[in-house]
């Protein structure tokens, strides 16, 4: 009997299970385990990420300076509080349209309507959602089939890699090229057309861009649309919610929709978190031919049945008062390019002075930085976490920068697929949304770390 007994302790003394051949315990047992919590398709989906080590190193050191995090550390603009506040003592507590609160729809499809040359419709072309990251995820499940491709121009915020994996789609990266003689991001245009396939269903185009601040330019758009042109079959997402925080000199926005022939292609995407400091409101949209933005407006009661009434009432007068003069400029909007403008010219300043080069970037509030003339001890680099399990130098040096000069940042190479993380070793995304004291608080910081480092 004692060659029937499974491995383990006796769990017949118990009383819990009778001594049973090894094969049919094994059977009983596995069939009594219970079913995995999570559905198949959200595999790797719970492991830790770059946020989740990053955010837990600046609470774990809350003297640190974060300049991980992208968001302002200041209030909004007291017109936009003002507004706030109308919204909930004019009586906007109930549920709105669930596909938009129509006040709302209507200024997006009037604004929209001028910066794409077209009569946009409020009810059928306008989508408001949580958020410009739930634009993206619905845009993505109301369009997208399984086994479809996205192209994303790498370096890409890393949401887009999940959020296209859960549509049941895949991700197909392009990288964008860096010009290091003028530290400069370039368009390979000639690499985006050989990636589009008979499966490709979508090119998300981010611009401003995320992580590195690239605006792309009205060259580089119409070589976009030209690839566009010449696959019938593809559309694109344009993200734009630092559409308002354009600061190069040379440079402006452009909406990818209002190129010939892109406007009847494309999802547009914005937000008002970025423009006016209201990153917990959370209200997004997107804008489209009804073809593509009404499977997304009969997706969103699934979802949610509403974004919220008063931040929506609110959004609606703020979007319009900002265009009017602000703080001795034509507009808020133009302010707030010039105030950006400012701080990133302060944090360049000092990575530069500890030893970094910072890349160009015309718009958003992120600065990427060449850290090549750092060191970076084996101790960070031989050291692995849940979230890094295979160390990159990007991401060892932050750490050390975390741990020991008391900054927090981002290193780049979880922007890139497995294949092209090799391309950003030596790269950092820096936030410069945040007060001039705390720009100068990181750059004294890093700066008195570098020089203590290179004299030890």
């Amino acid at each position: 009997a004692a060659t029937n007994r499974p491995c383990g302790p006796d769990i017949s003394m118990l009383g819990l299970l009778p001594l049973l051949p090894v094969g049919l315990s094994a059977t009983l047992t596995a069939a009594s385990a219970p079913p995995p919590a999570a559905a198949l398709r959200l595999g790797g989906s719970d492991k830790p990420t770059v946020w989740s080590e990053f955010g837990a190193l600046a609470a774990e050191n809350p003297g640190a300076v974060n300049l991980g995090q992208g968001f302002p550390d200041w209030s909004p603009p007291d017109f936009v509080v003002a507004e706030a506040h109308a919204a909930l003592d004019q009586g906007f507590h109930q549920y709105t349209r669930p596909a938009g609160h129509p006040s709302l729809a209507s200024v997006l499809a009037s604004r929209y309507s001028r910066h794409l040359g077209r009569e946009v419709d409020a009810m059928t072309e306008v989508a408001i959602t949580v958020g410009a990251s739930q634009a993206l995820f619905l845009t993505l499940q109301a369009l997208l089939d399984p086994g479809d491709e996205v192209i994303l121009l790498e370096p890409a915020f890393d949401l887009y890699y999940g959020q296209i994996r859960l549509a049941g789609g895949t991700a197909v990266p392009v990288p964008l090229q860096l010009d290091e003689q003028e530290s400069q991001w370039r368009l390979d245009a000639d690499a985006l057309d050989a990636a589009v396939g008979p499966r490709t269903k979508f090119i998300v185009l981010n611009s401003p861009h995320n992580p590195t601040g690239k605006v792309f330019s009205a060259g580089e758009m119409e070589a976009i649309a030209e690839v566009v042109r010449r696959h019938p079959r593809v559309l694109v997402i344009s993200d734009e919610v630092y559409k308002y925080i354009v600061h190069g000199e040379e440079a402006s926005h452009q909406h990818f929709a209002a190129l010939p022939g892109m406007g009847e292609r494309t999802v547009t995407i914005s937000s008002a978190g970025k423009t006016f400091s209201i990153t917990g409101w959370q209200v997004g949209w997107c804008v489209g031919p009804p073809a593509l933005v009404q499977p997304i407006q009969r997706l969103l009661p699934f979802v949610q049945f509403c974004v919220s009434t008063p931040m929506q009432q609110a959004l609606g007068r703020v979007l319009s008062l900002a265009d009017e003069p602000y703080r001795g400029k034509p507009s808020y909007y133009s302010w707030l390019c010039d105030m950006y403008a400012d701080k990133r010219a302060t944090l360049a300043a000092g990575l530069e002075a500890a030893g970094m080069r910072p890349l160009q970037g015309e718009g958003g509030f992120f600065l990427m930085a060449d850290t090549s003339a750092i060191e970076v001890p084996q101790r960070f680099l031989q050291h692995t976490t849940p979230a890094a399990p295979l160390m990159t130098r990007d991401w060892a040096l932050c750490r050390m920068l975390a741990l020991e000069a008391g900054v927090i940042a981002i290193p780049c190479s979880p922007f890139y697929s497995a294949a092209n993380k090799k391309r950003g070793e030596h790269l950092v995304r820096f936030a410069f949304c945040k007060s001039d004291e705390t720009l100068r608080a990181a750059s004294a910081r890093l700066e008195g770390f570098v020089a203590a480092s290179r004299g030890r």
